[in-house]
């Protein structure tokens, strides 16, 4: 092991925005734009106004605005109910190679921020790079087995990535960025269990507020260990039993956000190929002139990871069903269409949608990629419909266009009953780095008195 949490913070707090390349500036503004379009679609969740209510006695102020609604709050609160707001779909952007949501735990506490006092446009893209790739770096050398031994990625590594991003912006010094990683990696948590249930939600929001709260603790000089990361019981080796320390330096590709993809769909990443293939069955006319009734089974070929995940019959709540495969399967066959109507209480609980989902049975082939599937529907009179898909739409092989972004913000904004001039939202968003108060943004999502 070497002093790779001293080398990773001296990398978040000296990183200039003319160091990092024209792509990655420009995925920055994506994933922008996709967070604003999660977090209008998820910020009237009943999660969220549950989590309000339960927030609402620890309020400490109201500098900071909440995405899509017209209360304020104190920054770390803020941070916290925007991070599950935008992560309460299951809508929010995907680092590939670990699954770690990049979006959900940094930008939160940065707009808090900037709210609270002005920040350039500029410098809040900037700190965000910087707060993903540190994420996503941790998240690198922890990965696979952190996640397959049920440690909720978003959330263990969310927390570094919101410290690093928060020391950024403020222009700390490595020092005080070292600390604050001592104080993140004890409050690191979050399982796997919760996926499918409002639990899921409070560590992502938890990622952004410690993640500002461990700076802050740092700024008055409350000290962590020397090596919170790489140490003998550091976070890499307690969460991993097979840490790879040498990914915190980097790795391929050079910026981690260039293996960041956007969702085109409201649900697990892996059943992403399973939804395109089943919706173009759907609308082919050998489906179209069977009756669902004469299906036998539905047979779903993928990497593991795929049964692994989203094996789940009969849930019975629409955040269960964003998590499994049978009613993904059902829903979209049927209905053709796979939005957040799709995947909410009332889809669920449509008896046609989880007779059909009881048919489906996997089949694991390792040498399949996350972004890959094979969807084969078997009827009774031995005809069979096929589909395969070698890269999901929105995967990095085939990812969601810019125009595409912009439409997942407008369809957000009004499955969310928000009245906001999407296009300058759009405007904004696209102008982030130009503008001279980055709280304009939020301010546009906000509705008006």
């Amino acid at each position: 092991m070497t002093d790779a949490t001293a080398r990773l913070a001296a990398f978040a707090c000296r990183t200039r925005w003319d160091e990092i390349p024209a792509g990655v500036q420009h995925q920055a503004r994506r994933a922008a734009m996709n967070y604003v379009a999660v977090a209008l679609a998820g910020c009237h969740d009943p999660t969220i106004d549950a989590a309000l209510r339960a927030f609402e006695p620890l309020r400490a102020g109201t500098q900071a605005r909440l995405v899509g609604r017209a209360e304020r709050h104190d920054p770390y609160n803020a941070a916290a109910i925007n991070a599950m707001a935008a992560n309460v779909h299951d809508f929010c952007d995907t680092h590939i190679p670990t699954i770690v949501h990049p979006s959900a735990p940094v930008f939160p506490p940065l707009f808090a921020l900037a709210d609270a006092a002005p920040v350039r446009g500029q410098d809040l893209l900037r700190a965000f790079i910087v707060g993903a790739e540190v994420e996503c770096r941790i998240a690198n050398a922890i990965s696979p087995g952190h996640y397959a031994r049920g440690w909720h990625i978003t959330s263990t590594c969310g927390v570094f990535g919101s410290a690093a991003a928060v020391a950024n912006l403020r222009g700390l010094d490595a020092g005080v960025l070292a600390s604050a990683f001592g104080s993140a990696a004890a409050q690191s948590c979050g399982l796997v269990e919760t996926l499918g249930s409002s639990a899921k939600s409070i560590s992502v929001g938890n990622a952004a507020r410690n993640g500002m709260l461990s700076v802050a603790l740092a700024e008055q000089g409350f000290e962590g260990p020397a090596a919170p990361l790489e140490g003998v019981r550091g976070f890499l080796r307690v969460v991993c039993d097979q840490p790879d320390p040498s990914r915190l330096e980097g790795g391929d590709p050079v910026w981690q956000l260039e293996a960041d993809a956007f969702k085109p769909y409201p649900c697990g990443v892996v059943l992403n190929p399973v939804l395109d293939a089943c919706l173009d069955i759907a609308a082919s006319p050998d489906f179209l002139a069977r009756e669902p009734q004469a299906i036998v089974y539905i047979e779903l070929s993928g990497h593991p990871l795929l049964r692994q995940r989203t094996d789940r019959p009969g849930v019975t709540s629409g955040r269960q069903s964003q998590v499994s495969a049978q009613h993904a399967v059902g829903v979209s066959l049927l209905r053709r269409r796979a939005g957040l109507a799709e995947f909410s209480d009332a889809a669920v609980h449509d008896p046609a949608v989880r007779s059909l989902g009881a048919k489906v049975r996997f089949t694991d082939d390792p040498a399949s990629t996350v972004d890959a599937a094979r969807v084969t529907i078997g009827f009774a009179d031995g005809f069979a419909l096929s589909r395969s898909v070698e890269f999901a739409r929105g995967s990095l092989g085939r990812p969601l266009s810019d125009a595409e972004l912009e439409n997942k913000l407008r369809t957000l904004a009004r499955h969310g009953g928000h009245r906001l001039d999407a296009s300058a939202l759009v405007d904004a968003i696209w102008a982030l780095d130009r503008l001279p108060d980055a709280s304009a943004v939020t301010a546009l999502t906000v509705p008006a008195p």
